[in-house]
């Protein structure tokens, strides 16, 4: 998809659906983006800001046709994070490194990997944020005052029981009637934003039934400037900058994961494609832009991008317009918004919260009892109660361990044997026995991956060949789909310890990337060529040769095959218990 392709086949009939959906997108919007800025611990117009400067560019510049970017709910545990602990103006400056980092990660096509992020993580730290979001409308919903913002979900908690005792009835009512709009108006007027019946339903209750009574965003934060954002410089410096590395990094890969994820239910819902390297490139150059008029991280938003393809959106031109109608309600009705209680953005907040909180896939994921399940459990608790930094760097890398687990145990090493009875060059799994073996040839079938994580299958190789007449081992590698550096290392180990104790080592079946890296590192030069086949029954064919015409190493002059009728019996037992002390004698100089 070309920079262009998006915006192709418009026309006075495309314009007039994206102006129509852009319109209610940007209504939906408006209360949003006052709700999250408050609840990310930052005056309610700076959210404003984010939505039209960022939410235009994201539409203008990014990889999908239908995204619809601003700021969410994701962000706002990480943002108030920053905001108590920085400031608000280093958050200004962790949002503009963490457009850098997006834009980077588009320059390098990076996009298709943040898809790889493993589900229990996204899932465990989304359902948290959920639960930081709900808990902390509490206090606003029941009206509470003095209430003092913390960075972690149990001092808030102990915040609010230690607030109870200034429940204001009339906050609880107003937030009670804004909730019950939102939960309506869906049901009966389902081309209605409910937020937006909440707000004006309950922003009217509370002003003439109960004037005063109840705390608002002016008496709370002061009016909100109409007109146009002014330029806001950052102060950057190499002082400030190095701090909030961390946190831009937490809030490129948020906001990457929240974007992409938009952009594929937006292709599935319209049967587009989005360019993931170009939406990155795009919301990184947003959020660079956004600090630059007080703007706050923003990042592209499911709901919002859903409202906007159901109501008929055709191009980007609907994200723009969303953005140029947000920006006229600041700059005419700026003064109107002042009158919104706080207790009307709590209910807002608590249904965004529940919907975002992926419960459906949660309690599933608790159902399955896998290694998946403590990720999830991990990753959750981690988000409510440390950071979402902590959370996700330790679902991660729990989620990498659990994973090498996995791949380990299906890597298994079974030692088969030959089908002589049918007279077929072909070899039975699990069919070996203590009376039922052959002395001298031993097949080995490897299944799995052989990286880092299965050293403990070359033990179990290594316990399941025997010395005394062994001179061949045939090693199938047919179903060996890949092999790193420490694979090749422990496998060229064991090569060199057969080869040291005079077993002649052949492989069967062997792949390209594993044939390319034992190549490079030498292991193929090692075994030598000649060593290597195709098929097993074309190996067997060889081994069978190599046995008929080896020498006796008791006699050093007959074929072992023709010891016994050569030399006598009780002289051929003779050998072999010198071969056998040989062999044993030699084995044991070998170390691993």
């Amino acid at each position: 998809m070309k920079w262009s392709g998006r915006f192709t086949n418009v026309n006075a009939t495309t314009l007039r659906k994206d102006l129509i959906s852009g319109c209610i997108v940007g209504i939906v919007a408006l209360p949003l983006g006052m709700a999250f800025a408050i609840a990310s611990g930052v005056e309610p117009e700076y959210g404003l800001y984010t939505t039209i400067v960022a939410g235009i560019l994201i539409s203008l510049l990014g990889g999908s046709r239908f995204q619809i970017g601003g700021p969410t709910g994701a962000f706002i545990p990480i943002l108030l994070a920053i905001v108590l602990q920085y400031g608000y103006e280093n958050l200004l400056i962790a949002g503009f490194l963490a457009g850098i980092m997006l834009v980077l990660m588009g320059l390098l096509r990076l996009g298709t990997l943040i898809k790889f992020i493993p589900r229990p993580v996204t899932i465990g730290f989304t359902a948290g944020i959920a639960v930081t979001i709900f808990s902390g409308q509490i206090g606003n919903f029941l009206g509470l005052t003095g209430m003092k913002r913390h960075e972690y979900f149990h001092e808030n908690i102990k915040e609010i029981f230690l607030q109870l005792h200034t429940f204001n009835f009339y906050s609880f009512l107003t937030a009670g009637i804004c909730l019950a709009a939102l939960l309506l108006t869906p049901k009966f007027l389902p081309k209605i934003p409910g937020s937006l019946v909440g707000i004006l339903v309950s922003t009217l209750a509370a002003t003439w039934l109960f004037p005063d009574r109840v705390t608002t965003i002016g008496s709370a934060y002061g009016a909100i400037p109409g007109g146009l954002p002014d330029f806001h410089p950052l102060a950057l410096s190499w002082d400030n900058i190095v701090p909030m590395l961390q946190p831009a990094l937490i809030i490129a890969l948020l906001g990457g994961i929240e974007s992409l994820l938009s952009a594929v239910i937006a292709d599935s819902m319209t049967g587009t494609r989005h360019d993931s390297n170009r939406e990155l490139i795009g919301q990184g150059l947003a959020n660079m832009a956004a600090p630059l008029f007080g703007g706050i991280p923003a990042t592209g938003a499911i709901a919002r991008t859903a409202t906007n393809i159901k109501n008929g959106a055709v191009s980007p031109f609907s994200g723009i317009i969303h953005g140029v109608v947000v920006l006229l309600i600041v700059a005419l009705f700026a003064p109107y918004a002042s009158n919104i209680p706080l207790a009307s953005m709590a209910p807002i907040l608590m249904v965004v919260a529940w919907n975002m909180s992926e419960r459906k896939a949660f309690v599933h994921m608790l159902k399955t009892r896998t290694s998946d399940t403590l990720v999830l459990i991990v990753t959750f608790l981690l988000t409510v109660f440390t950071t979402l930094t902590i959370a996700v760097e330790v679902g991660l890398v729990l989620a990498v361990l659990l994973f090498v687990k996995r791949m380990s145990d299906l890597l298994t090493v079974d030692k088969v044997l030959p089908d002589w009875a049918s007279g077929k060059e072909k070899v039975r799994a699990h069919i070996v026995s203590k009376d039922h073996d052959c002395p001298q040839v031993s097949i080995f079938t490897i299944d799995g991956p052989l990286f880092f994580g299965a050293s403990q299958a070359f033990d179990r190789f290594v316990s399941q060949i025997e010395g005394g007449l062994l001179r061949v081992v045939l090693i199938r590698m047919g179903k060996v789909p890949f092999m790193d550096t420490t694979g090749e290392a422990n496998f060229a180990a064991l090569i060199k310890r057969l080869q040291q104790a005079g077993i002649t080592v052949l492989v069967s079946g062997l792949r390209a990337q594993p044939r390319k890296l034992m190549d490079k590192a030498g292991c193929y030069a090692m075994i030598g060529e000649e060593h290597f086949f195709e098929s097993t029954g074309e190996a067997l064919t060889y081994a069978l040769s190599q046995i008929n015409n080896d020498k006796c190493r008791g006699c050093k002059h007959f074929a072992f095959r023709e010891c016994a009728a050569l030399c006598g019996a009780a002289e051929h037992e003779r050998h072999k218990r010198t071969e056998l002390a040989g062999t044993l004698a030699r084995e044991s100089k070998v170390t691993v």
